[in-house]
């Protein structure tokens, strides 16, 4: 996991061949004028999800994990608290969906907060429990760009 502001951006570049083009995208928009929903960079390889939600309380979700992408969490606006663990076999509460790309465990996590301007990265092994209200549940407008675990950049 990487956590940053999106000024330091190009010090994780070199992480993943997807992640220059996927920072330039963060960069280069004001999403703030962007409706919920997908925009594609290259095709289903890198993409973009846009959301904005009412952040919950932390028993009301589970941490998740992906198998085929990376996550770049971007927040426009707003501050949410977000759980944070390796993977090391924990139990598993919803099979992996492959169509979604996504399963959820029951495990401890460390919280960290994510503030309007900061990123979070978070790879294969990491996992993560995003969307938690810090002290009372506030509306978040969130970028998620998702980056082929195995983008070659061709």
């Amino acid at each position: 996991m990487v956590l940053d502001k999106i000024e330091n951006a190009s010090f994780y570049e070199s992480l993943n061949p997807g992640f220059k083009k996927a920072f330039d995208f963060i960069k280069k928009n004001n999403f703030s004028n962007f409706l919920p929903g997908k925009y594609n960079i290259v095709g289903d390889e890198i993409f973009v999800l846009v959301s904005e939600y009412e952040t919950k309380h932390a028993q009301d979700s589970y941490p998740e994990a992906h198998k085929k992408y990376i996550d770049i969490q971007f927040l426009i606006s707003g501050t949410e608290k977000i759980g944070f663990t390796s993977f090391i076999n924990q139990k598993v509460v919803t099979e992996y969906n492959k169509k979604k790309d996504i399963s959820f465990f029951d495990t401890p996590v460390d919280f960290f907060q994510l503030k309007t301007g900061m990123f979070a990265i978070f790879f294969n092994n990491d996992l993560h429990q995003p969307g938690i209200f810090v002290n009372n549940p506030e509306t978040v407008k969130k970028v998620v760009v998702k980056v082929l675990k195995n983008y070659s950049g061709k």
